[in-house]
């Protein structure tokens, strides 16, 4: 699976986001550049799993040295590999072990039901929290300091999303 030719945003507004991990799991698994395939990374020590379907922008570098994180809200779960078309709704901005690792939440433009989401606010805040819940819990199961530091709407996307494009370029 070489993801080298994959853009990170088919056009303005999108970005394509491969699946690492399908909601639900709560197996840890990460794109292994070097074999092209998905490997299993861990398991996580409790009882949460991921809330939707979880991944990552190829070709884009965040500040903690990996793509940029990416989450999309589907109706069922799909599978390690799986490239989605995603309209980004918002961020979620949080610190794990002092650098910063926002990750963009998405809606999928596969699914017509979703198709007038745009926002974070058109989610409903405890579905919301349940998210900030599970990072806060995952992270500080692997003694880990994780920060949330909250929500941004979609205007803070286009930022987020090309300063991550730059830098991939710049290696």
């Amino acid at each position: 699976m070489d993801l080298g030719s994959i853009s990170p945003s088919p056009s303005p507004g999108l970005v394509n986001l491969v699946v690492e991990i399908p909601a639900g799991s709560r197996n840890k698994y990460e794109y292994c550049a070097e074999a092209g395939i998905m490997a299993l990374d861990r398991v996580l020590h409790s009882s949460v799993r991921y809330p939707f379907d979880y991944g990552f922008v190829p070709n884009t570098l965040a500040e903690d040295g990996a793509p940029l994180d990416a989450m999309v809200i589907m109706q069922e779960p799909t599978f390690a590999g799986c490239l989605i078309k995603a309209r980004p709704i918002g961020v979620l901005d949080m610190h794990d072990s002092g650098e910063y690792d926002g990750k963009l939440l998405c809606v999928p433009v596969a699914d017509p039901r979703q198709k007038g989401i745009t926002s974070i606010r058109q989610i409903a805040p405890n579905q919301l929290e349940d998210v900030a819940e599970f990072f806060r819990t995952h992270k500080s199961l692997e003694d880990r300091v994780v920060v949330i530091d909250g929500w941004r709407d979609f205007d803070a996307v286009d930022e987020l999303l090309l300063n991550c494009i730059k830098a991939s370029k710049l290696i």
